[in-house]
């Protein structure tokens, strides 16, 4: 029985052990799941602000942001299609 006992003790102090890692880790993680959204808060603040204060290079920037971005999507599917092409003649 004793050996019984000394096992069952050994368990209970491993699963008290990984209980509490897992509470310090579920803490931790709350804690910068909090500073990442206050961060964010942070950052959508500053950016309300420069497009308040700057609104046509706010503009401009957007415009040059949505062309890039056209240009690299059409690029990917233009590349993809005429590879197919070229493999045909």
């Amino acid at each position: 029985m004793e050996t019984i006992d000394k096992a069952a003790n050994s368990a209970h102090e491993a699963i008290d052990k990984v209980a509490s890692a897992t509470h310090q880790a579920a803490e931790t993680v709350g804690e910068k799941g909090e500073q990442l959204k206050n961060a964010e808060q942070q950052l959508m603040e500053n950016y309300h602000r420069y497009v308040r204060d700057n609104p046509i290079a706010s503009l401009g920037i957007a415009a040059a942001a949505g062309f890039l971005l056209s240009r690299v999507l059409d690029g990917h599917h233009t590349s993809k299609y005429h590879g197919s092409e070229c493999h045909r003649k």
